[in-house]
């Protein structure tokens, strides 16, 4: 029972009696997903990363939302022991802190968007 609560859709609780097809099996799928992408994301930070904190930089918004960006990405490194950067020491103050929490956001967006996105579906109902 309690799955089907659970993984009822509006229309089951119209009277329509439907679930939503998957349950957990989709959840399960969503999950894989998201382990492929940050799997990739994890790849894409080891290349990345080295070459967006350069010694000699004043960074200001640009470099903010690419190191915000990266900063998620960098979990997995820092999980198995590396010491990365996540944030730059010389940076511009405010503007650079609006930068990196903009990047933050918009990388949550692309990972977590990504990997739980369904196209919608279409209904052959006539009008």
């Amino acid at each position: 029972m309690w799955g089907r609560i659970c993984f009822m859709t509006a229309g089951a609780e119209a009277g329509h009696g439907g679930t939503r097809a998957g349950g957990p099996r989709s959840w399960a799928f969503g999950a894989a997903r998201l382990l492929v992408i940050g799997l990739a994301l994890g790849w894409l930070y080891g290349w990345a990363g080295p070459r967006l904190y350069p010694e000699d930089r004043r960074f200001g918004f640009g470099w903010g939302m690419a190191h915000g960006a990266l900063m998620p990405m960098a979990l997995p490194a820092l999980l198995m022991g590396r010491d990365v950067e996540i944030y730059a020491k010389n940076n511009s103050g405010r503007v650079y802190k609006l930068g990196y929490i903009a990047g933050i956001n918009l990388c949550g967006l692309v990972v977590f968007g990504g990997a739980f996105w369904r196209p919608a579906r279409r209904s052959n109902v006539d009008a």
